[in-house]
């Protein structure tokens, strides 16, 4: 237990749930309890920032992408997978927890605060790779059985599992364009890309609602024709062209330079939309994202 304690000792903010889960508050969902804004997803999707829930099941991932502000080793090999129904029990009360300080807290909205007591959405995308997890497309019907909707964030490196799986919103995200650029900005724990254009390809045939999220980083990828072949493959419903944030340890391996200004995102954006089949619907120039949807 101490071992694993000093393993996760990084993970300030963050409740552990189970053997492998994990669950934190959001910025944007402590800042919409206070009225004074919300995340982007509110914006674009209609989801309610404060009333969603922030996991993982899996606190671990396959690749170590240079881009990441997460510790990028977390936990040992599991012997043992915890069940859907108790990560899903186990996650709700943890976000209650978390909760329970702000009823002390000046400035918080009150019936929001009730309100962020029963989550009604799930983001599947807090720190970690959550299709290592074998479970998830169980997880996701348990959640969806409590009138829960449920976004998945992957990186498309297991596409049985993408295959299996049926989030109300399925992400892909996207850094690389190419074998070589996966591997340079990835580095990936074996030869992936073929796992993640199938992936992509799995993606153009499911229901629901289907994104692609490229991550820019300035003067590294962000050449929107390098993408193309990528989004015609998987047919998303949308691309969110989001900007890499300069935060965490991927300070460690990136240069503040690096981070595109959201008037960068939106020149790439709209590069995107002349050679695409994709329209700029929507943007946040705070969180330096543009919205593109499939016309």
């Amino acid at each position: 237990m101490r071992g694993r304690d000093r393993t996760l000792s990084d993970l300030k903010g963050y409740t552990i749930v189970g053997n492998h889960s994990a669950v934190k508050t959001c910025l944007w969902l402590k800042k919409s309890l206070k009225d004074e804004g919300f995340c982007y997803k509110q914006k674009f999707y209609g989801i309610k920032s404060h009333r969603c829930l922030q996991m993982t099941p899996a606190l671990k991932c396959n690749l170590a992408c240079i881009h990441c502000w997460r510790p990028l080793e977390l936990m040992p090999e599991l012997k043992k997978w915890d069940e859907p129904s108790f990560i899903v029990e186990e996650s709700i009360n943890a976000q209650k927890r978390l909760l329970s300080g702000f009823w002390g807290t000046e400035g918080v909205n009150r019936k929001k605060l009730e309100e962020a007591h029963d989550p009604n959405q799930v983001a599947i995308s807090l720190i970690g790779e959550p299709t290592i997890y074998p479970k998830l497309d169980a997880l996701i019907e348990e959640f969806n059985s409590r009138s829960m909707t449920t976004f998945v964030v992957t990186n498309g490196t297991n596409p049985t599992v993408v295959e299996k799986i049926d989030p109300f919103q399925l992400y892909i995200s996207l850094t690389a364009y190419s074998e070589e650029s996966h591997k340079k900005l990835n580095q990936p724990l074996g030869n992936l890309w073929d796992k993640i254009l199938e992936s992509l390809r799995i993606m153009s045939n499911k229901d629901g609602r289907r994104v692609i999220r490229l991550t820019l980083i300035k003067g590294v990828n962000m050449h929107p024709e390098k993408f193309l072949k990528l989004i015609e493959k998987a047919e998303p419903d949308y691309i969110e062209a989001k900007a890499y944030m300069h935060l965490g340890y991927s300070r460690l391996r990136l240069d503040r330079s690096a981070m595109p200004e959201h008037g960068d995102i939106k020149e790439f954006s709209e590069r995107l939309e002349g050679m695409s089949d994709y329209s700029i619907v929507n943007e946040s120039e705070i969180s330096r994202v543009v919205l593109l949807e499939r016309m």
